[in-house]
């Protein structure tokens, strides 16, 4: 269904997909994923709550980390309820509009990401280069700047998005290949000129993914340099253990954004199932395993997680005795 609107044609609503052949497991499907969104919201909000209540984490890579914690949310929240109408409910349809604005929220979130992603190696850096003065570089107001920063710069690029698609005319088919609004693949719906869409597309991955991933790869060049200086090999590991964790979520980040990336620009495929696998690991592997991956990596809210358990369990316990 398409309505006329103006000289422009614009469709009421897409269709979004789920996976090409699943349809009939759709509903099984859903429940991994309701599972996985369950992890990354309740891990995400478990360290937030820790960050924010845990006085000795109120240092800047424990900052960082939640504001990481924080976009992962949104992420979740930006994507979840059109992943589970397509495969819970059989509810592929999202308005025109509304699907505007998942897309915008959704690769907003991923450039606020990238940035944080690129301040963490930046304290990582000063951490291991400048032990001594990391509270003085690495000041409350610098972090918080830090992170308006990275909001601003995610709303200020990705809000022509909405705008140069509404603009273009939409007569071909109205069937998206992802299960939620991902720019690349609304603008290929277009029968008009996309040159424009085209290129501010190919300018925004530039000056945001790709300079950050640039800048990261630099920084870990010094750290690495850094490190290498480090007189012990009990220092260097130590140092180098530091950044596992972070090393892992660039990775986790980036790879799958990257692939989806190329799929989407340059890869031509008779089946849509490349691009809805690639998705789907750039939305959830990212999602859950950013949590679990600082969870279990880093020491001291491995810690404090092993400590409230304990309580819980022996509070447990002195109930049952009471009884």
């Amino acid at each position: 269904m398409q309505m006329f609107n103006g000289t422009h044609y614009q469709p009421v609503y897409f269709l979004l997909s789920g996976i090409p052949g699943l349809e009939s497991m759709h509903i099984w499907i859903s429940i991994p994923l309701s599972i996985m969104y369950m992890i990354a919201l309740l891990g995400n909000c478990i360290i937030l709550y820790i960050v924010q209540k845990i006085p000795s984490l109120h240092e800047p890579q424990y900052i960082f980390l939640s504001m990481l914690a924080g976009t992962g949310m949104g992420m979740s929240v930006s994507t979840l309820p059109t992943v589970l109408n397509v495969f819970l409910f059989n509810h592929p349809e999202i308005e025109f509009h509304s699907c505007l604005v998942q897309m915008f929220f959704i690769h907003t979130f991923s450039s606020m990401e990238s940035a944080i992603l690129l301040a963490m190696a930046f304290d990582h850096f000063v951490a291991i280069r400048s032990p001594l003065h990391y509270t003085m570089v690495l000041t409350h107001s610098q972090i918080i700047g830090m992170g308006l920063a990275a909001v601003m710069r995610g709303v200020a690029l990705m809000a022509p998005l909405p705008i140069l698609l509404k603009r273009l005319p939409f007569c071909k088919s109205i069937i998206l290949s992802h299960s939620f609004c991902f720019h690349p693949d609304v603008m290929k719906l277009a029968c008009g000129s996309i040159r424009v869409n085209i290129i501010y597309g190919l300018a925004l991955v530039l000056c945001s993914f790709g300079i950050d991933s640039v800048f990261i790869v630099l920084t870990y060049t010094l750290i690495l340099k850094t490190v290498l200086s480090i007189a012990s090999q009990e220092g260097r590991l130590k140092a180098l253990n530091t950044c596992v964790s972070h090393i892992l979520t660039v990775l986790i980040f980036y790879v799958p954004l990257i692939a989806l990336a190329l799929i989407h620009r340059i890869g031509k495929y008779h089946s849509p199932l490349p691009h809805v696998t690639m998705s789907n690991i750039f939305l959830f592997l990212t999602l859950v395993l950013n949590p679990l991956v600082y969870s279990m990596k880093t020491k001291q809210i491995r810690a404090v997680l092993l400590r409230l358990f304990k309580t819980r369990e022996d509070e447990g316990k002195g109930k049952s005795i009471a009884h």
